[in-house]
């Protein structure tokens, strides 16, 4: 992979947000949640199409910090506006792990 400088990185605008919504996403061709995100006053709340389902139940993401990309390009998932890009990893078995600040992270806030 192609080594890039911090100047680089620092055009990557990543933002803690608080998920408020989940839904089902039965158009997707692969297994996703439609999710809402608080990025608090600055960046507000984004959509995101995020193929977390194998580990994750809607239920459980309600209130939850998450880690996203908030300048990346709009993307048309089956017809849904994914305005960010949630951050993961993955485990063993290639689920998608979410990526999670500290409970006492602040929404908005820039993640370095």
């Amino acid at each position: 992979m192609e080594a890039i400088n911090y100047d680089d990185f620092r055009k990557v605008d990543a933002r803690v947000g608080m998920t408020i919504s989940v839904d089902d996403f039965p158009e997707a061709r692969k297994p996703a949640y439609k999710l809402k995100i608080d990025f608090g006053n600055e960046i507000g709340t984004k959509s995101s199409s995020a193929q977390i389902t194998t580990l994750y139940r809607k239920e459980e993401l309600i209130g939850r910090l998450v880690v996203a990309v908030v300048n990346f390009s709009l993307k048309l998932v089956a017809g849904f506006r994914s305005e960010v890009l949630v951050l993961g990893t993955s485990d063993k078995s290639g689920n998608v792990v979410l990526l999670s600040p500290g409970e006492d992270a602040e929404i908005g806030v820039r993640a370095f």
